[in-house]
């Protein structure tokens, strides 16, 4: 028993010495390879952020910059990596990492496929996509400017303080809607004259009041213009259309609006025009004389 529990010991030895060995002899590429790794580090966020400084200049694009940004670094950063595991002499490990990463592909497609989904999203988004940084866009039911494209999600601060993070599939699938692509939003709202106005007269009266408002644009290409929109119970109903400058929307769009609803208010009423309330109507029907509403007025004597 003895001399089993002895052999036992010098087997235990002598493997300690030959891990101790080995690793005095690959300590040289263990070094090697952490400053690979460090090296593959501080090189790719240099290569990363020069490739954003780059593309930002030639194309005037931060969402595009930084995402290729980002995914150059990532890119750098792992085959740095890979070129670590072999310096340290431990191809196995390295052979393995890539056997594994082709043969558990399937696998993780199935078991990570909205991840994988979205990562193609953002990439198909980085390069071919309705929206910028800072634009203001409806995504879904989601409202707001867009603040970041990330690999799996992009980011939208809504204008009640909320983030709002939509993955990068859903962005793909949805409808987008740009309010600010092209820097125009045509606002719109009804007005309505006594049935004794004149009509052309009460047009002229609120086209007036537009061109009065510094912030209503109108060129060629963006024309404002008032219809007749409906014959209603007490009034004529005017549909007044005009545009303003969406770079700063929402806040500066709604207060556009409201200034130029009340330019037209104020200018109808100094010219003259009536804007009446709706009109109720009473009608008695069959044998019925008496209506149903009695205004009585009580007067109480006093004695003094």
């Amino acid at each position: 028993m003895t001399s089993t529990f002895q052999e036992e010991n010098t087997s235990v030895s002598e493997s300690f010495s030959r891990f101790y060995n080995r690793l005095i002899d690959q300590l040289p590429g263990i070094g090697l390879g952490l400053l690979i790794i460090i090296l593959g580090v501080l090189i790719g966020t240099m290569i990363g952020n020069f490739a954003r400084n780059r593309i930002s200049h030639r194309t005037n694009d931060p969402l595009m910059s930084r995402f290729l940004g980002k995914a150059i670094r990532f890119v750098i950063i792992i085959t740095a990596i890979m070129l670590a595991l072999r310096a340290a002499g431990l191809n196995g490990i390295a052979t393995g990492i890539l056997t594994a990463a082709g043969a558990g592909a399937v696998v993780l497609g199935f078991a990570f496929k909205d991840i994988g989904e979205n990562f193609i999203s953002g990439i198909i988004l980085a390069f071919n996509r309705p929206f910028n940084i800072d634009d203001t866009v409806e995504i879904g039911a989601n409202f707001g400017k867009v603040k970041a494209l990330e690999f799996r999600y992009t980011k939208l601060k809504t204008f009640d303080g909320k983030d709002v993070y939509i993955p990068n599939s859903d962005v793909f699938k949805e409808p987008v809607t740009n309010f600010t692509e092209d820097g125009f939003f045509r606002w719109n709202f009804k007005v309505g004259i006594d049935y004794d106005d004149d009509i052309s007269k009460a047009k002229i009266c609120i086209m007036e009041a537009l061109k009065k408002d510094p912030m209503v644009i109108e060129d060629a290409s963006h024309a404002n213009f008032v219809i007749e929109d409906e014959l209603a119970t007490s009034t004529v109903n005017l549909k007044v259309f005009f545009w303003v400058d969406t770079k700063d929307f929402r806040m500066q769009a709604l207060i556009t609006k409201g200034n130029v609803v009340r330019n037209v208010k104020e200018a109808l009423m100094q010219n003259g025009f009536y804007l009446p309330s709706d009109i109720q109507e009473i009608k008695l029907y069959g044998a019925q004389r008496d209506s149903p509403i009695r205004l009585q007025n009580e007067s109480k004597n006093k004695e003094l």
